[in-house]
C-alpha cells in the first residue's frame, strides 16, 4: 500500500491573518461565494467585504441555516451555481466550514477557509459530514483536495467561548493515539493510503503541545487576547491535530462518534468533548502498561475535559440494549478497522460500562 501525505495548500495563522483575506481570494477571480452561517455573517460581513474591496473581489453570501442535511447542502450548491463565482470562502465554525467545502467540490473550485472558532481541526481538512434532521451523522464526504488556503486569526478566535476552545483541545489530544494504531496495524489514513512517518511525528507533536500549553492556553480563551500558548495551542488543535488525523489516520477514538450520538443525552455534545471520551475508552481497550493514561487524566481535569459518559449527558443508567447499538455502529464505522485487534461488541460495551 503506497503512503500518502495530504494538506492545504497554504497556512496562514495569528493575530490578523483575516487581513490577508483579499490579497488571498484576489489570486482565484473577483467573485466568492461567502458561505457564513447567519451569527458570523451579522458580526463579520462588513469587515470582509472591506478586506476584500481593495482586491476587486466580491462577495455573494450563501447563508448556512439549520443541520448539515443533503437538502441543505442541494440549497446552497443551487444558488453558488446561479451566481458565476470563481472561488468559495467558508468562514465560521465547523458547519460553515463543511458547507463551504462541499460547494467548493460542486464547483470545482478553490476553497479559502477562515475559522471562528478552534473547536476541531475542520479548517484543513478535505472531509465534510452529512446529518439528517435530527442530527444523526449519515456521512463523510470529501473534497479531491483539501483547502488551497486556510486563514487563521488568533486574534478572532480568541474572542470565541472557553467551551469551543475545550472541545478542540479535546479532539486534538486523540491523533496521537489514533494515529499510532493506524500505523501500528497498517490501516487506512483518509487518503485511502497507509501513513507517513512524517504524520506520526506531527500527532506526537499535536499531544506534547497540548500536554505542555494546554492549561495556559485555555486562560486566554474568551479573552480576545491571544498568547503565546495560546498561539502554540491553536496550531496544534488546528494544523497539527488535522494533518495528523487525515495523513495519520484514525481509530476507536473517532469511530465511537458514531456511535456515542444513539446514547439519550450524548447526541448535543461537541464532537470533541465526544472524542475525548472516546479516546479513554479507545486506552481502555488497548490495555497499556505505560503511564499515559494517568498523565491524559490529570490533563483532562486540568483543562475540564470530560472522563464520564455522564459528562456529556447520558444518564446514570443506560440501557444494555442502546450500548450495544451504539457499540454496533463503532465497529461499522471505517476507523474501527484501525486497531490492533478486532473488538467485539460485548468487548466494547464493557468498556463503555467502565465509561
Amino acid at each position: 500500500m503506497l503512503k500518502v501525505f495530504g494538506g492545504p495548500g497554504r497556512y496562514f495563522q495569528g493575530p490578523g491573518a483575516l487581513r490577508t483575506l483579499g490579497e488571498s481570494a484576489g489570486l482565484f477571480g473577483r467573485r466568492a461565494a461567502l458561505v457564513i452561517d447567519s451569527y458570523v455573517y451579522g458580526v463579520l460581513h462588513e469587515r470582509l467585504v472591506d478586506l476584500c474591496k481593495p482586491a476587486n473581489v466580491a462577495l455573494v453570501p450563501l447563508i448556512v441555516e439549520g443541520e448539515m442535511t443533503p437538502d441543505t447542502i442541494a440549497s446552497l450548491r443551487a444558488q453558488a451555481q446561479t451566481q458565476s463565482v470563481d472561488m468559495v470562502i467558508a468562514v465560521g465554525g465547523g458547519k460553515a466550514l463543511d458547507a463551504g467545502k462541499a460547494v467548493a467540490k460542486a464547483q470545482h473550485q478553490h476553497l479559502i477557509t477562515v475559522p471562528t472558532v478552534a473547536s476541531n481541526d475542520a479548517p484543513t481538512s478535505k472531509n465534510y459530514v452529512l446529518y439528517d434532521a435530527h442530527h444523526n451523522l449519515l456521512a463523510v464526504e470529501h473534497m479531491l483536495f483539501n483547502p488551497t488556503i486556510v486563514l487563521v486569526d488568533t486574534e478572532v478566535i480568541s474572542t470565541a467561548p472557553a467551551l469551543f476552545f475545550r472541545a478542540g483541545m479535546g479532539d486534538a489530544i486523540s491523533k496521537k493515539f489514533e494515529a499510532e494504531q493506524c500505523f501500528r496495524n497498517q490501516g487506512q489514513n483518509m487518503f485511502n493510503a497507509a501513513s507517513t512517518l512524517t504524520a506520526q511525528l506531527i500527532a506526537e507533536g499535536c499531544m506534547r503541545t497540548l500536554l505542555a500549553d494546554g492549561a495556559a492556553a485555555l486562560d486566554a480563551a474568551g479573552t480576545g487576547r491571544p498568547t503565546a500558548e495560546f498561539e502554540r495551542v491553536v496550531e496544534a488543535m488546528i494544523l497539527m491535530s488535522g494533518l495528523g488525523f487525515e495523513s495519520g489516520g484514525l481509530s476507536i477514538a473517532h469511530a465511537l462518534t458514531r456511535g456515542l450520538p444513539r446514547i439519550p443525552g450524548i447526541g448535543q455534545a461537541l464532537h470533541g468533548l465526544q472524542v475525548a471520551v472516546g479516546l479513554l475508552v479507545q486506552l481502555d481497550l488497548e490495555h497499556r502498561s505505560d503511564t499515559m493514561l494517568d498523565e491524559l487524566l490529570a490533563w483532562y481535569a486540568q483543562v475540564g475535559l470530560p472522563t464520564r459518559l455522564s459528562e456529556l449527558g447520558a444518564a446514570s443508567a443506560i440501557d444494555d440494549a442502546v450500548l450495544h447499538e451504539a457499540a454496533a455502529l463503532t465497529l461499522a464505522a471505517r476507523h474501527a478497522a484501525n486497531f490492533d485487534r478486532g473488538l467485539t461488541e460485548q468487548e466494547l460495551v464493557d468498556a463503555l460500562r467502565r465509561r
